[in-house]
This record gives structure tokens, C-alpha cells and sequence, in this order.
């Protein structure tokens, strides 16, 4: 299964899902959905790639970096059912951009506003480490989705050093100039791509790794800001309207 021919983002996330170009996730993500943590042991896992998940309107696109093993693989759903989803999604219904705090199964009403999550490596990896090969087999649904998105996508939060550097030679390929030398990640880094119809605000965010937010690199107000700003910048009023009530409470 390829990208090639894909019109839309449904079809988008239906090829995602039939995928087998990558012989060592494959294995990996098949071996885990039969072993199964034994917390989970009673749930059928997902064992494929992970696809997308919100509206293929997105004013706002996250970029994370594969799926979970027990989280999204297990699931079926980016960021869904593990740790590092709790506090993302804590984050996106603080700031408006989702209808809930939680995200644990695909079945549990969750909605994205205006946004969409996606990533660079669409099945789980040994260790949560992509090789570079890997990430640049992936990259075609990357190349896929940007321009399906361009029409409405104004903003950009990349979780994560590895997201960063896998998306912006998709960027420019898909017609944003990116700058020369090329943007260095960092938390609250922010870049504005011009190069199609609509610029593009490019906003970096430390990833919400377990490393990260139990040693406090990243706390969840720190999430919020960066989350709040780029919904603002992508026009979402939803968030921006969230996000002041709560500065007056």
C-alpha cells in the first residue's frame, strides 16, 4: 500500500492502516498486540499503523513522533490510552481545542476542534526510536497529507526534536519555504513559512514523553501556552475564547 493516488484525507487513513513497508515495526507492532501487557491482556489490541485523527478541515495540525506500544497501538487512536495522551489531550480541552479530557479507547466520544494530530512514523517502535530509514518510508504519507490539509491548515505544533527535523523537508517539498539554514527545534521556537496561499505559523513544543512531564521539563501550563497561541495564530476561535475565560477565572 502507498500514497500514491490519495484525494482525500478518509482515503488518507484508510491506506495508513494496510501498511507493511517497514519489516522491523511490523514485527514489532504485531509481536506486541499478541504478547499485550498484562494490563491490558483482556483488550484486542490494534497491531497496525496508526492512522491521523481529527477533522480533515484542520486549522491545526500536531505532529508527535510514532505511536505508544500500549498506548495508540493498543488503541487505534494517536496519543490515546497511555500516559503522554493524558496530558496532551488534558492540555487540547483546557485551551478549547477538544471536547474532552481523556482519550482512552475509539469508541469514547472524543472530538477534535480545528485540529488534527498526526505523526512522521505511523506504527510503534522498539524503544520509541524510529531508525532514519524508517522515518523516510514513512514520509510519503507525511508528503500525502500537508498538501490535503494546505487548503485550511494555518498552524503547526511539533512535539519533539524528531518531529521537527522529519517535517520540514516535507514542508518545503510540499511548497512552504523553509529558511536556510533550517530552523533549529526548541520549546516555544515559532517560525512563519511563507511559499503557498497562506503563510504558515510553525510552533515547536517539547514532546509529552513521560521523561518530560514527570520531571517537569515540560508542565502542563507550559503545553497550554504553546497550544493557546498556536490556535490563535490558526484562527481558531474556540481556543482563543477558552483560553481567556480561564485567565479571568
Amino acid at each position: 500500500m502507498t500514497a500514491a493516488g490519495i484525494d482525500s484525507i478518509t482515503a488518507l487513513d484508510a491506506a495508513v492502516t494496510q501498511c507493511r513497508a517497514c519489516p522491523r515495526l511490523v514485527a514489532w507492532r504485531e509481536q506486541v498486540a499478541h504478547d499485550k501487557r498484562a494490563a491490558y491482556r483482556d483488550e484486542t489490541y490494534w497491531g497496525r499503523p496508526v492512522p491521523g485523527f481529527g477533522p480533515p478541515d484542520a486549522r491545526l495540525l500536531i505532529v508527535g513522533l510514532a505511536p505508544a506500544a500500549h498506548g495508540a497501538n493498543r488503541t487505534g487512536r494517536m496519543f490515546t490510552g497511555d500516559r503522554s495522551g493524558d496530558v496532551l489531550y488534558a492540555a487540547l480541552h483546557a485551551v478549547g481545542l477538544a471536547s474532552q479530557p481523556t482519550a482512552t479507547r475509539l469508541d469514547d466520544g472524543l472530538e477534535l476542534f480545528g485540529t488534527r494530530i498526526t505523526a512522521p512514523v505511523h506504527c510503534a517502535p522498539p524503544d520509541n526510536k524510529p531508525t532514519p530509514a524508517e522515518r523516510d518510508r514513512c514520509r510519503s504519507w507525511l508528503e500525502t497529507e500537508l498538501p490535503l490539509l494546505a487548503p485550511t491548515l494555518r498552524a503547526i505544533v511539533v512535539l519533539g526534536g524528531f518531529g521537527w527535523q522529519a517535517l520540514l523537508p516535507v514542508l518545503a517539498a510540499s511548497g512552504w519555504a523553509v529558511p536556510r539554514p533550517r530552523p533549529k527545534f526548541g520549546h516555544g521556537a515559532h517560525v512563519t513559512l511563507s511559499g503557498r496561499e497562506n503563510p504558515l505559523e510553525l510552533f515547536g513544543c517539547y514532546h509529552v514523553s513521560q521523561q518530560n512531564t514527570f520531571t517537569g521539563r515540560l508542565t502542563p501550563a507550559m503545553l497550554e501556552q504553546v497550544l493557546a497561541t498556536a490556535a490563535t495564530a490558526a484562527g481558531l476561535q474556540r481556543a482563543t475564547g477558552a483560553a481567556m475565560s480561564r485567565k479571568i477565572r
